[in-house]
């Protein structure tokens, strides 16, 4: 985060360099008292007055100007610091999401938000505004010892108050953001599940259960908001009492005759600029929090991110896959892929079946680079998966997961996976072709520019599968890999992915099916059943299919093999 920082450390000089002729600028009003109690007044000088006058708007005039400066600046650094930083995180969320262990920083984007709204906020100018507090305690010595021992003492006791408000209300704080969240979260999956929700009867438990956690939350916003508010009103009583106590203590002195009413009112003036900063900053304090928490996790999130050592751009590949003792495992107690080999050469097919659990996803998401293994390798043309530049080996790779998710747009741009489709046009329709869903595409409102919804809702399910398959196979991949993709489809469905698999065969396109259903590995070259994460039979299609055959017909049936179906 820091080297982004240092890229936008201009904004901040240039502020801190306005801050301190707009605070110097703040002089210009208890100067401006003072000489007209203490001259103007006993003079009787018009003229005076109007010199004085026409000085204090010509300072307040500059100020205004510096102010708006200052604000533009910490706005043009907060965007600055969003176009820097947002793509390399959205970039590290998305890597993190795909992952099998949890993503440590799933809110990273709210972070870059939280940043940026506090650069834009007026608790910000309190940071800029504080290391001047001195200079103003210094002009108030320079009236009289009293008054700036009144002065320090003050600031010493706001500065205290806002240390203890960092203490009592920074655990409750991060608490009620977490508990938030996990509120949100929740709001988020019930309406995922509205179907379900309602047609199941689940209404009553999901309100119950959205009250004790929103519950939850708000007793936490509850006590953080108490504790704030008992720091505020110690800080506004202290505030006051401390300009009573710089009015006594002038009346005192003027009573004395070691001071005049112009200083004592200045003085007074000048201990409110002193004492506003930190007052500013107890009432942004919460902000703060936020800014400085959403800091450290987005610093912690990029550092992760520039570890990462940039692939390789290999040739293109032919498509020969080794996967060689692949483990993998989320926790080591518990792998859910044991020492899993096997190889493919260019243009075979190989049907993944095994009973459910069986890990048969996984290792589709391990052989497609997903995710990485425990430990073997996966090798596409000799060379390790991981050893690619990601980016360039995509265009090599298509991938259809058992559960398809498509993005709002159109249908062209889906199935050009999010590229410009006026660029690529002949590759899109040739990839709606190659999966046969050119003539459903047609049939559709406006074609290819059919606008299909959030993850595709205008569409039905089938219809969401097979513009997928079509986005898959999008390019020139030479390898595809299909978990479960006949799942939602109808007869024409099935049909037209049967065709798609012989357009791929045809082209020489090394193919991994997952599925449960016999017909679709009529045409299949090999075939490897897995169990329990472990390789139980690989081979030619033909002898695994009677080798499954004879271990169904001689077991019990709740024992038989359920690879498919």
């Amino acid at each position: 985060m820091r080297e982004y920082l240092d890229k936008c450390k201009f904004f901040f000089v240039y502020t801190g360099v306005f801050s301190f002729f707009i605070n110097l600028l703040m002089l210009a009003s208890p100067l401006f008292i003072m000489q007209i109690f203490d001259r103007v007044l006993s003079s009787r000088s018009n003229e005076t007055l109007i010199m004085l006058t026409i000085a204090a708007m010509g300072a307040f005039l500059i100020m205004a100007v510096l102010e708006m400066l200052r604000s533009r600046l910490l706005v043009r650094a907060s965007v600055a610091l969003d176009r820097l930083i947002s793509a390399s995180v959205l970039s590290e969320l998305l890597k993190s999401s795909g992952r099998p262990t949890p993503n440590p920083y799933p809110y990273g984007m709210r972070d870059v938000a939280t940043l940026r709204t506090y650069l834009t906020s007026p608790a910000i100018f309190a940071f800029f505004d504080a290391p001047w507090s001195p200079i103003f305690v210094l002009v108030i010595f320079l009236f009289h010892p009293l008054f700036g021992i009144i002065a320090t003492l003050g600031i010493a006791i706001l500065f205290g108050l806002a240390i203890v408000d960092e203490k009592t209300t920074q655990g409750p704080l991060t608490e009620y953001k977490n508990r938030s969240r996990v509120t949100g979260e929740f709001v988020e999956a019930s309406a995922r599940n509205a179907e379900a929700v309602n047609a199941l009867g689940m209404l009553p438990a999901v309100t119950r259960r959205w009250s004790r956690l929103n519950g939850e939350a708000m007793d936490m916003q509850m006590l953080v908001a108490n504790r704030a508010g008992k720091i505020v009103a110690v800080t506004k009583f202290v505030r006051f009492a401390l300009q009573i106590t710089m009015l006594a203590a002038g009346a005192f002195l003027i009573i004395d005759f070691h001071t005049t009413p112009g200083i004592m009112i200045a003085a007074t003036l000048i201990l409110g600029r002193a004492l506003a900063p930190v007052e500013m900053a107890i009432a942004g304090w919460k902000g703060m929090i936020e800014a400085r928490a959403a800091y450290g996790r987005l610093g912690k999130l990029l550092d992760a991110s520039r570890q990462e050592v940039p692939g390789v751009e290999l040739p293109e590949p032919a498509g020969r896959l080794a996967v060689e003792k692949v483990t993998f495992a989320r926790t080591i107690a518990n792998p859910v892929i044991r020492g899993v080999s096997f190889e493919l050469e260019p243009g075979e097919s190989l049907g993944l079946i095994g009973p459910s659990a069986a890990g048969k996803s996984t290792l589709a998401r391990i052989v497609i680079g997903i995710w990485p293994p425990f430990s073997g390798a996966v090798r596409l043309d000799g060379a390790n998966i991981a050893e690619w530049d990601r980016e360039h080996l995509a265009k090599y790779l298509g991938y259809l997961p058992q559960d398809v998710e498509l993005f709002s747009g159109t249908v062209a741009e889906n199935i050009a996976r999010l590229g410009d489709p006026a660029q690529c046009s002949e590759e899109v329709i040739a990839a709606a072709k190659k999966a046969a869903v050119h003539d459903m595409i047609l049939h559709l409102p406006n074609g290819y520019e059919t606008e299909i919804g959030p993850n595709g809702t205008v569409l039905s399910g089938g219809q969401r599968q097979r513009i997928a398959l079509a986005r898959a196979l999008f390019g020139n991949p030479r390898m595809v890999v299909l978990d479960e993709p006949n799942s939602n489809l109808d007869t024409d469905g099935k049909q037209a992915l049967m065709q798609a698999m012989d357009a791929l065969k045809r082209d020489g396109v090394t193919v991994i099916i997952i599925t449960h259903r016999p017909s679709m590995l009529a045409n299949i070259d090999k075939m490897l059943y897995l169990k329990n994460g472990q390789v139980e039979l690989f081979g030619a299609r033909q002898e695994v299919m009677a080798k499954l055959a004879r271990a169904s017909g001689s077991l019990p049936v709740s024992a038989r093999p359920q690879a498919i179906g």
